[in-house]
């Protein structure tokens, strides 16, 4: 599959709420890092971020292939997501999905980047204040 081809059927199966083909793109033990739920399990992150999702709407910017620096494939999708939770009230933000790949072409790891200062505080009006993960840094080597 080409980056663009990933890259399609990815943020088509978000769009639709397709969990069987959103998972269908990772290997076992695919592993999700995301600013508001953490890192997790594709297996997990995706019925939960079905579950916060009253509509999805994706427009794709971008994508770009390359490799980390041990040699893996790496695809980046730049995307808009308009995100409309269950509530009817919006969290839309421009984001980049890094996806690390394995040998077989599927999805190893995942990190999501954005800036979440609109949809962090729309998400946790919803949820609950609190609710989003938040990275703990240390403040040795800094």
């Amino acid at each position: 599959m080409t980056p663009e081809e990933l890259a399609h059927a990815y943020l088509d199966g978000l769009e639709r709420g397709d969990l069987d083909a959103v998972l269908g793109l990772y290997r076992p033990g695919g592993i999700v890092h995301s600013p508001l739920y953490g890192p997790m399990p594709a297996s997990e992150f995706y019925p939960a971020l079905f579950a916060d999702t009253g509509r999805a709407r994706l427009l794709l910017l971008g994508t770009t292939q390359g490799r980390t620096v041990t040699g893996a494939p790496l695809v980046t999708i730049w995307f808009r997501f308009d995100w409309t939770l269950p509530s009817g009230q919006p969290a839309n933000f421009e984001c980049v999905d890094v996806l690390e790949l394995a040998e077989d072409g599927r999805i190893e790891a995942l990190h999501i980047v954005y800036d979440t200062v609109t949809a962090r505080p729309a998400f946790e009006a919803e949820k609950g204040e609190g609710t989003s993960w938040r990275p703990v840094f240390s403040q040795q080597g800094v």
